[in-house]
């Protein structure tokens, strides 16, 4: 018998930054709603509350980017970088077993 190991997959994935911010400004949102609810926010406070749920959603989807932008968009090289290679001197032929459409010498009534 043969022994085959397999390679364990992580199912972690990046987190998307807009979906993360999004959540947590639902988040803050369904808080500040129950906390008028429940009276613990009556008056004039309701004010400040509101907008406070989008400040720190903001906030922390910039710090997110700040700390992920550079590797999130890093260009990562592979391979040889040398000189490129030459050109074919001629250009590829179009393989044989697909099908070509038929060339017609109509003209259309708009070029008339």
């Amino acid at each position: 018998m043969s022994d085959v190991h397999y390679e364990r997959v992580s199912g972690r994935h990046p987190v998307s930054i807009g979906h993360l911010v999004m959540g947590l400004a639902l988040l803050g949102i369904v808080g500040a709603w129950a906390l008028v609810q429940t009276d613990t926010v009556t008056g004039q406070d309701i004010r400040w509350l509101l907008p406070i749920p989008w400040v720190v959603a903001g906030v922390v989807g910039l710090a997110a980017t700040a700390v992920t932008g550079s590797r999130r968009y890093a260009v990562r090289q592979t391979g040889w970088v040398g000189a490129q290679p030459e050109e074919p001197a001629q250009p590829a032929q179009p393989a044989a077993d697909l099908p070509r459409y038929p060339e017609t010498n109509e003209t259309s009534e708009e070029e008339s």
